[in-house]
C-alpha cells in the first residue's frame, strides 16, 4: 500500500476512489478525472433512481463502464464493488478521521436540505428529523460504516495484488498527492 508520497509505478486508467460518506470520495474522484484527464461517471447517478429508490440498470451501467479503456469512480454499492474493483489499476482509500468526515456529511446533508439541491435523478434530501427515524439516514449510515473500510480495502488488495492503492489519511495528503498527480 503506497502513501501520499510515494511515487505510482504507471500512470492509472481506471481509477476507484474509496471511503466513508463525507470522506470527499466524488470531489477527490473529480479530481483525478481532470488531473489524469479521465472520465469521472458518480456512481450514485448510476444508482439512484426517481425516489430513492434503485435502479434497475445499476449492476448493467456498472458493467459497461469498467468495460471502458478509462475512468474514474467511487467505489460503492456492495453488488458493484467486487465488478469495479476486478476492473481497477488504481484504489485511492480516503482514510481520514473520523470527526473530519462526520462534520462534513453533516454540513452537506444539512445545506442540500436547506438549498434544496437537486441530486441524482430528481432527489432531494429528505427532511433533517429523518436522522432520527430512517437508519438508513446518510448520517447514520456514515456513522455505522466508519470501519469496514479497514477490513475491506486490505481484503481487495490482498485479492489484487496487480491492484495499486494508495491510503490518503489526512487532507494534507489528499492535496499533497493529488497535486503530484497532476
Amino acid at each position: 500500500m503506497l502513501g501520499a508520497d510515494d511515487p505510482l509505478p504507471r500512470r492509472p486508467r481506471r481509477v476507484l476512489v474509496a471511503g466513508v460518506s463525507g470522506s470527499g470520495k466524488t470531489t477527490l474522484a473529480s479530481r483525478i478525472g481532470a488531473a489524469l484527464e479521465l472520465p469521472h461517471t458518480e456512481i450514485d447517478g448510476l444508482f439512484h433512481g426517481p425516489g430513492w429508490t434503485p435502479r434497475p440498470e445499476f449492476d448493467q451501467d456498472v458493467a459497461t463502464l469498467v468495460t471502458q479503456p478509462a475512468w474514474v469512480t467511487e467505489w460503492q454499492y456492495t453488488s458493484a464493488r467486487p465488478v469495479l474493483a476486478e476492473a481497477a489499476d488504481l484504489m485511492v482509500w480516503l482514510d481520514l478521521p473520523f470527526g473530519l468526515t462526520l462534520g462534513r456529511v453533516v454540513r452537506r446533508t444539512v445545506r442540500r436540505r436547506i438549498r434544496r439541491e437537486e441530486l441524482w435523478n430528481g432527489n432531494r434530501e429528505g427532511p433533517l428529523w429523518k436522522f432520527f427515524t430512517d437508519p438508513g439516514h446518510v448520517v447514520r449510515w456514515s456513522i455505522s460504516t466508519r470501519d469496514k473500510y479497514r477490513e475491506e480495502v486490505p481484503a481487495t488488495a490482498a485479492a489484487r495484488p496487480d491492484m495499486v492503492v494508495v491510503r490518503l489519511r489526512s487532507r494534507a495528503e489528499v492535496e499533497r498527492w493529488i497535486r503530484r498527480l497532476a
